[in-house]
């Protein structure tokens, strides 16, 4: 075959299709144990006696130190994870004196704002700073001294509900 017909019908296959590896890195498995003749027989390439030649041989795992206590076992078992824990985000009533007067603050807009990061379960609101400005607040839970704030100023403080926070945990 001429060589030009050989390279058009090259690319007419996909190149995909035509990837092979390179000679010498494909090899086959080797069976061990099944006879001397293989080259593996015997005692399968693992030596004659010990611990690692025997079955089943437990010292490949995790943290196994040749009999000796383990690292893991050896250092003392402190402190508590509580996998049911709630992460509660704490804003203060000065970081709502941005919102302008007569708007609804809820968690939507404090995560346009900046104000929430992502991974909180509730969003609690607390009275350290000064409010004169009369705003809605949504929030899932209240200081006394931030309630009365916002209501001293003409707002209204709404609870929400306890289910886990909306797409504002996820944007922020």
């Amino acid at each position: 075959m001429p060589e030009s017909e050989t390279t058009e019908s090259n690319t007419e296959v996909p190149i995909l299709s035509r990837l092979r590896a390179p000679v010498g890195a494909v090899h086959r498995k080797k069976r061990k144990g099944r006879g001397n003749a293989s080259g593996l027989g015997t005692n399968a390439g693992k030596g004659q006696k010990g611990q690692k030649s025997q079955s089943p041989g437990h010292f490949s795992k995790l943290g196994f130190e040749g009999g000796q206590t383990p690292l893991h076992r050896r250092l003392p078992k402190v402190g508590f994870h509580n996998p049911f824990s709630k992460r509660v985000t704490a804003l203060n009533i000065r970081d709502l004196a941005r919102f302008e007067s007569g708007s609804t603050v809820d968690l939507e807009v404090l995560a346009k704002a900046g104000l929430l990061k992502r991974g909180f379960d509730s969003v609690k609101i607390l009275g350290k700073g000064e409010l004169d400005k009369a705003l809605t607040v949504r929030a899932h839970s209240f200081s006394t001294g931030a309630r009365s704030k916002i209501e001293a100023a003409g707002g209204k403080a709404e609870l929400l509900s306890d289910s886990k926070a909306p797409a504002a945990s996820a944007e922020g």
